[in-house]
């Protein structure tokens, strides 16, 4: 058995952060670019400022492309596409390569460049087929080392290991989404439209330069871990599918149901706070914080108390309160105070939905199929990550541009969610 493989390797601390930094990388570019690309397709549009100025509110100095909210949150939709057509592929491929460099480091060497130089660009265009161009690269770059980079769990740790890395990993994964979120805000407001993009393109660079430096990978995987073709994947997926009683399919719609909301929200928060409230930019996205950083803070907790109570039913609670808080949010929010309150309370209820989720999946089948239960997770969370933002950009556009009403709508989609899980059948620690 090589030296380096999997089970050889000890649980190091430093290890895993060194690890965690790649995903760290990942998550400092996402909440950049979901929270300002937005305001710059819909900036100027007139009806935005009758809008601002009906209500008496400040308008917001953004240099934009003037495009309806449909069609802004379609665009905002194309990481997502990549991430079902490019990142299997490339995760595909890193199976197949060995270089000197490792094998998925040469996918990391690619796509971060190619990500890092047109994130910078994007404040820069001056058209908007030049935005277009630039925010094509950036999602292409991303989807190359993504997946890759997403494998170093499975080649790094054993099975036993990887729950416990695995959260570690992803803590540090939303540290880094809640850096990126207050510090942009920061940028924003202080130094202009590129300074975000600057920022998080030499925060990407850096983060991922040191885990390609620090990490040694193995130079065989575990065959326990084979790594079929994306057609016999695909084909396992219906099988296994087929195999499953009612509970999972509706348990997968229900994962869909509420990233519609999830996603619907990302994508559309600051656009509700600089087109509806009249907030800056800065500020706006700096508030999203406040929802990353309760996520982080009750990730854990979620984790124990789901061992008291169950995951189905953390879920169920905070389904039930994301639908009393987005209701709110609808009727209630009319100034930054609440906003944040809200935001606050709505990462408290996601952890608790999101951190229980993916164990819920798993347990409907057995660990053999651990695999392609976690990729028909996937393929409900990235569909809904299309659907939602582009369905709520049309019934915001329908409404005279009322981005009030993604509230609304992500109460009905959460809803919607509770609704399918409710007759889910509790298992063995579920």
């Amino acid at each position: 058995m090589n030296k380096n493989s999997p089970d050889k390797l000890k649980l190091s601390f430093g290890r895993i952060m060194v690890i965690g930094l790649g995903f760290l990388g990942i998550n400092l570019v996402w909440p950049v670019f979901n929270s300002f690309v937005p305001l710059f397709l819909q900036a100027g549009n007139p009806e935005f400022e009758q809008s601002l100025i009906a209500a008496g509110r400040e308008i917001p100095n953004i240099i934009g492309f003037g495009l309806s909210p449909s069609l802004a949150f379609f665009i905002m939709t194309w990481d997502n596409i990549f991430n079902v057509v490019v990142s299997p592929w490339a995760g595909l491929k890193s199976d197949q390569t060995w270089t000197k460099f490792g094998r998925r480091k040469p996918w990391m060497l690619i796509g971060v460049p190619i990500a890092a130089v047109a994130l910078m660009m994007i404040p820069f265009a001056k058209s908007i087929f030049a935005i277009m161009v630039f925010i094509v690269i950036t999602n292409f770059g991303m989807s190359i080392f993504r997946t890759p980079t997403v494998a170093w769990l499975g080649d790094l740790f054993p099975p036993e290991k990887r729950s416990q890395a695995n959260g570690i990993i992803n803590l540090m994964g939303g540290i880094g989404g809640a850096i990126a979120l207050f510090g942009s805000g920061i940028l924003f407001d202080r130094f202009g439209r590129t300074a975000p993009f600057i920022g998080g393109a030499f925060l990407l660079v850096l983060s991922e330069g040191i885990a390609i430096w620090r990490v040694k990978e193995p130079e065989t995987i575990s065959p326990a871990e084979d790594h079929e073709t994306e057609s016999s994947f695909f084909r396992k997926m219906r099988s296994v599918l087929k195999d499953q009683g009612k509970d999972t399919i509706f348990l997968l719609i229900s994962i869909f149901f509420y990233f519609m909301a999830y996603e619907t929200l990302q994508t559309g928060l600051t656009s509700f706070g600089v087109f509806t409230l009249g907030i800056s930019p800065g500020l706006a996205t700096a508030m999203t914080a406040l929802f990353a950083g309760a996520f982080i803070l009750f990730s854990v907790p979620s984790g124990m108390i789901s061992m008291k109570l169950g995951r189905k039913r953390m879920m169920v609670i905070g389904l039930v309160a994301m639908v009393i808080l987005f209701g709110a949010g609808f009727f209630l929010i009319q100034g930054v105070l609440l906003l944040g309150i809200i935001l606050v309370l709505v990462g408290i209820a996601w952890a608790f939905v999101n951190v229980n989720s993916l164990p819920l999946v798993f347990d409907q089948g057995d660990d053999s199929h651990i695999g392609v239960f976690t990729g028909l997770y996937y393929v409900a969370a990235q569909g809904a990550a299309v659907a939602g933002p582009v369905l709520s950009g049309i019934v915001v556009e329908i409404f005279g541009n009322n981005y009030r009403l993604l509230w609304a709508v992500s109460a009905v989609y959460v809803l919607l969610a509770w609704l399918m899980i409710s007759p889910v059948k509790s298992r063995a620690n579920s």
